[in-house]
């Protein structure tokens, strides 16, 4: 829906306010929810708002970040997305009623500084990230790991916070898995990147933490991404966060 130039903050925020008028190219879809709405009736378009933050900094093979140790996200397009800003967005969504609950997934590199020390715990929001304020995220399916990608690719295919949640929904009955479940599953997977020296990172928590106790189905209602382990290359090998 948003590429190339039109993958900026202005645009994340319109989508995340509900905003059609502020979006400035793009399909002009925005998330248009409700005062009685939780992530089961918009969990895809949150997730497509909250890819523009994926795309913040520049992978290489596995450890795929600068060292920014800053409370910003860097855009593929200027500014950049800072926590206030951040936070003062999601408080105004919060002060206009146009959700019941929310849960957000955050992947880039010292993710956890967007919302260390300011993110409240009163919005029904809950918030994890793939790594603390001062850390690297980390890449998987990469050349140098067992299992490698596919050969046809040289780098790396997912970044291991994202897969890991995913892969997890994906193999796991929704409607039974809470979100603390999958919150602890994900945290010890992410904390070991494929046995790399100093690899992994610690998955945070931030918000509401209330919202843990309830069922992953109302907020994950479709299956975002093919499993990447369908591959025939992968399939054979038996992964260790599974033993």
């Amino acid at each position: 829906d948003y590429t190339g130039h039109q993958v900026t903050t202005e645009n994340l925020y319109a989508v995340l306010l509900g905003d059609k008028k502020a979006v400035k190219g793009g399909s002009g879809k925005v998330i248009d929810s409700k005062p009685n709405d939780i992530g089961s009736s918009y969990t895809t378009q949150i997730k497509e708002a909250l890819e523009f933050l994926a795309f913040g900094l520049v992978k290489s093979k596995l450890d795929h970040c600068y060292q920014l140790h800053a409370v910003f996200v860097g855009m593929p397009n200027m500014p950049f997305l800072y926590g206030m800003d951040f936070i003062e967005v999601l408080k105004k969504k919060h002060a206009a009623r146009t959700y019941r609950k929310m849960v957000i997934y955050v992947e880039p590199c010292e993710s956890g500084s967007i919302f260390e020390g300011i993110m409240p715990k009163d919005m029904n929001i809950y918030v994890t990230t793939a790594s603390n304020a001062q850390e690297n995220s980390w890449g998987t399916y990469c050349p140098e790991m067992e299992p490698p990608p596919p050969p046809e690719y040289i780098t790396c295919l997912e970044d291991l916070y994202s897969v890991a949640w995913m892969e997890d929904s994906q193999g796991h009955n929704l409607k039974r898995e809470t979100i603390k479940q999958q919150y602890e599953m994900v945290k010890e997977r992410t904390a070991n990147a494929n046995d790399f020296v100093n690899g992994g990172s610690h998955v945070m928590e931030y918000g509401s933490r209330s919202i843990r106790a309830e069922k992953l189905y109302l907020y994950q209602k479709v299956l975002i991404l093919p499993l990447l382990t369908s591959h025939p290359t992968i399939t054979n090998y038996t992964w260790l966060w599974k033993l």
